[in-house]
């Protein structure tokens, strides 16, 4: 992406800001804006933008948030509606228009075990979503064999980039672009992959790729596997063991899988039950391990069987 459609993508993100901190944080430079990542708010200290290199505070916005700037944003992100975003909110976060992420602290009302609801919130991290075209470029080839696109993993830490890289996957794969042309069937339960609004995405996800948004991962991907007779099936962030079912039952219909978690590599994947035992299904055949260094990523792609 190049620097004027980051700083669009950014801009996107700075207008869920309150009109006090809205104003100084559209007035970073041109190159500050394209590569900030996140606009982090904690009540009673002042926003800062998130660089590849660490937070640094925004200038004009040296006056402490406050709660009433937290709950301004959560107004505005949810177009005065904060109760239809309550499902997403008890998980920490949930996405607005144009794939923007926004993490939620606060205080969690439990009932029988389970989170409820928020309240008091007391930080916000609003995540600035991007397209990186050609990020796939020295994966993509890798995940072949005989002409079959096999079964892959992503694997990194929280923000170092499985999203932009999955995404980008699913492009060039669903466009043919460096690979034979499939259609791809995406589970995308947050709608950070393709961000629909209005059934159209607003991410470039390739002209041969179909979408279940907003549903839980294991009911969207066998949806997609019952009706849109996919070739490969996509979902972003496996965390749960119902997710796993789902893709065993995929894999074992002859479906590609492209999916993506949280980990450091290999070795913490085998000491954690629920990508252990998808390790020895052998659901997996390729593994991308990505690893950040200041603004670059490095790809390392290992196979797993």
């Amino acid at each position: 992406m190049d620097e004027r459609s980051a700083a669009a993508r950014y801009l996107e993100a700075a207008a869920l800001l309150p009109p006090r901190l809205r104003g100084p944080a559209e007035h970073l430079s041109p190159g500050d804006m394209a590569r900030a990542e996140e606009l982090r708010l904690r009540a009673g200290r002042p926003m800062t933008a998130a660089y590849p290199e660490g937070e640094r505070p925004v200038p004009g916005t040296e006056e402490a948030v406050t709660a009433e700037d937290l709950e301004r944003v959560l107004e505005i992100a949810t177009r005065a509606s904060l109760h239809t975003a309550q499902a997403q909110l008890v998980q920490g976060f949930f996405t607005v228009a144009g794939g923007h992420r926004v993490g939620v602290c606060g205080t969690a009302a439990v009932e029988g075990g389970q989170v409820r609801s928020l309240r008091q919130f007391s930080s916000l991290a609003i995540r600035v979503a991007r397209s990186v075209p050609g990020a796939a470029a020295s994966v993509l080839d890798k995940l072949w064999e005989n002409g079959a696109l096999r079964s892959t993993l992503l694997v990194s830490p929280p923000g170092a980039g499985k999203t932009t890289l999955l995404r980008e996957l699913i492009r060039c794969i669903s466009g043919g672009e460096g690979c034979p042309a499939l259609r791809v069937g995406v589970a995308d339960e947050r709608g950070e992959l393709a961000a629909l609004r209005g059934g159209l995405s607003q991410f470039d996800v390739g002209p041969r790729t179909d979408v279940m948004d907003g549903c839980p991962k294991e009911k969207a991907l066998l949806m997609l596997l019952r009706a849109m007779n996919p070739q490969v099936l996509a979902a972003d962030e496996i965390t749960d063991p119902a997710d796993c079912a789902a893709l065993s039952l995929a894999a074992n219909c002859g479906v590609a899988l492209l999916c993506s978690a949280h980990g450091a590599g290999l070795e913490d994947l085998e000491r954690r039950p629920l990508y252990r035992d998808l390790l020895e299904r052998k659901i997996f055949r390729r593994l991308v391990v990505i690893r950040r260094t200041g603004e670059s990523r490095i790809y390392r792609v290992s196979r797993l069987w």
